[in-house]
């Protein structure tokens, strides 16, 4: 089959996190796809830190697990370390991240692809597209190649104009060693698009031979290490490797501003915007100039490798400066550097000027995923890219696109965000952006969603079949402990242990069992509660179900209800078609924001910034509600 004749259903453009999972989705609903990346040696490769998870991200890869893209597979199958962070607070808080082998991780992602159905590669860098009026067609590469597709994703990363910055030093490219990709932020702006510039930064590699550890503080990882994917062709960990955590002190920072001015951050050179929850570490010492040390992680980047990342030392200072500075902190004296941190600048599109499903509002059948809507992050880049995936094969099939509510996923709170706020720093996930975050859980992703990807094809039957098994154990485990009583004899020698009110009567174990205090193997002593779990074959996700719902069902219930009054709203629909300027009770700042966002919705609208409660009540009416 030649590329000069062949009409793609899907192209992907890039190759990275977001072009990897949307490659991944587009071909397992059926839909022709070509992955075109400027090097198929780095499909999926980790360019900033060795891990995966984390505050909020964790919720995404397992979301994206659930959903059955590959993230939380390549990861279990590569990981070196695995945390369940937040352990000490709720379970809407617990969040999963693990540290992956680098060169595996890439490795793993291309094996996969390789073994997907109807994707094929090429290798070649897309230097502009091809539109037919308002359709886009396809795309042109360096090479004069001019490739047909129905549909067009472009996750081109930090590639699209990348300009990397080291002290004084500036040069194209899209990241260590590789070339900027150039044309396609042009020809989008010469269709009417709105383009900016967002910057991004990662420190320095360094020896890990050259390393004196104890001077450092040991961070292994977890004594029962989980995993992301919730199929068993995954392991857990029986090895781990062990992180260190290390400080900067004032003769660092003292060092670190010698060199601001010849830093391109201040000395204006870079004038876009970096990510504020991931500052570089010469803006954290000017930011906080109050602090006296900064966490610095030290991270190996595999099993095997003596390369390790500095996580928490960003930066684009000179080379000279990195070297001093970083020679003050405690075990890295004696330092051998494999490479020296830098800043990129590259182009972005914001994200306003998205629909729902992640396609253009220009230009029909043009998606976009990851770093060109102006978000940072594996995870946020891999779940955009599968939903881009997933909604490019819908819309070749003329099918009705996917969309996830806010109170179905963190996915559908991160895509609602970038088209409805939009983003003027490099957006990232946090809990505390998720307003029914109790109904989000990390360890719930399976129930949640499996159903809806069974529904597009992605999710296999075994996988629905697993998830229908931990529904209806869960169940029958909680109607077993409401109709299991215990007598006096039994549970005031538990209660006693933990030094607790004893009870002078037999009562329902789920009555006791609620108490915040409690666990659920606390029980297990009770020996009618210990043969319905081996009889019934109850595993440590179903246990960990039931114990949620004790503790927290009056919480899922009240974040449920608000949900659903939310989702009354999402009901209400916006004819796309719908002339706010006529609205003369809006005010001009809503009509303003509506015009240019154009809301599905009322609760959409709701949620975009200048539009108030009185706005909303007038829309109402015009909806003839």
């Amino acid at each position: 089959m030649s590329l000069f004749n062949t009409t793609y259903d899907v192209i992907v453009v890039g190759g990275g996190h977001a072009g990897s999972e949307a490659a991944a989705a587009s071909a397992n609903m059926g839909a022709h796809t070509l992955l075109i990346t400027m090097n198929l040696q780095n499909i999926a490769q980790m360019s900033c830190n060795p891990a995966m998870g984390g505050i909020a991200k964790g919720q995404i890869v397992r979301e994206i697990d659930a959903l059955g893209g590959y993230s939380g597979i390549v990861t279990d199958k590569t990981a070196i370390q695995f945390k369940m962070l937040n352990k000490s607070k709720g379970p809407a808080m617990w969040s999963p991240r693990a540290q992956s082998d680098r060169m595996q991780f890439a490795e793993c992602w291309r094996t996969m692809l390789e073994q997907t159905e109807n994707l094929d590669f090429y290798q070649d860098s897309v230097n502009g597209l091809l539109f037919d009026g308002d359709k886009i067609i396809g795309v042109k590469t360096v090479l004069g190649l001019e490739i047909k597709a129905k549909t067009v994703i472009v996750t081109a990363g930090t590639f699209l104009n990348g300009l990397i910055h080291i002290g004084e030093k500036t040069f194209g490219g899209g990241r260590a060693g590789e070339g900027a990709s150039t044309g396609i932020t042009e020809d989008l702006v010469a269709k009417g698009f709105e383009s900016g510039r967002m910057k991004t930064g990662t420190p320095p590699r360094v020896d890990g031979r050259s390393l004196d550890y104890s001077k450092m503080t040991e961070q292994p990882g977890d004594d029962n290490p989980e995993k992301f994917s919730y199929l068993p062709i995954t392991k857990i960990l029986t090895k781990q490797r062990s992180c260190y955590l290390t400080y900067t002190n004032p003769e660092v920072h003292n060092l670190l501003r010698e060199g601001f001015d010849r830093s391109p951050m201040f000395n204006g050179r870079i004038k876009s915007t970096g990510p504020r929850y991931c500052p570089s570490v010469e803006d954290k010492i000017n930011r906080f100039a109050e602090k006296e040390r900064h966490q610095v992680f030290v991270e190996p980047e595999g099993w095997t490798t003596v390369e390790i990342y500095v996580n928490g030392f960003s930066t684009s200072l000179p080379e000279d400066i990195q070297d001093k500075a970083i020679r003050s902190i405690a075990g890295f004296e004696n330092v051998k550097f494999l490479r020296y941190g830098y800043a990129i600048e590259y182009d972005y599109f914001p994200p306003t000027q998205l629909k729902h499903n992640l396609e253009t509002k220009l230009i029909e059948n043009l998606f976009f995923a990851g770093q060109i809507n102006g978000t940072t992050g594996y995870e946020e880049a891999a779940a955009q890219g599968l939903m881009a995936g997933v909604n490019a094969a819908l819309k070749t099939q003329e099918k009705e696109p996917f969309i996830l509510k806010r109170s179905e996923a963190y996915i559908g709170v991160l895509i609602d965000d970038l088209i409805t706020k939009g983003t003027e720093e490099p957006y990232r996930m946090f809990t505390s952006r998720a307003e029914y975050r109790t109904l989000l859980r990390q360890d719930n992703a399976d129930l949640r969603l499996t159903e809806k990807s069974f529904k597009l094809g992605l999710a296999s039957q075994e996988r629905k079949d697993r998830v229908e098994e931990k529904r209806t154990k869960t169940e029958e485990l909680i109607k077993f402990l409401n109709n299991l009583s215990v007598k006096k004899e039994e549970i005031n020698p538990i209660l006693e242990s933990k030094n607790l009110s004893v009870v002078n009567q037999s009562m329902k174990l789920i009555k006791i069992a609620s108490r915040p205090q409690l666990s659920f193997n606390d029980f297990t002593s009770i020996e009618r509660l210990d043969t319905y779990i081996k009889e019934n074959n109850i595993d440590k996700e179903v246990i960990e179900q039931v114990e949620i719902h004790l503790k927290y069902s009056g919480y899922i219930e009240k974040e449920r209800n608000n949900a659903d009054k939310l989702n009354r709203l999402e009901n209400v629909p916006i004819p796309s078609t719908f002339n706010y300027s006529k609205v003369k009770s809006l005010s001009y700042e809503a009509r303003e924001k509506l015009s240019k966002i154009q809301p599905t919705s009322i609760s959409q609208a709701s949620r975009i910034s200048g539009v108030s409660p009185s706005d909303i009540s007038v829309l109402l009416v015009y909806m003839g509600r």
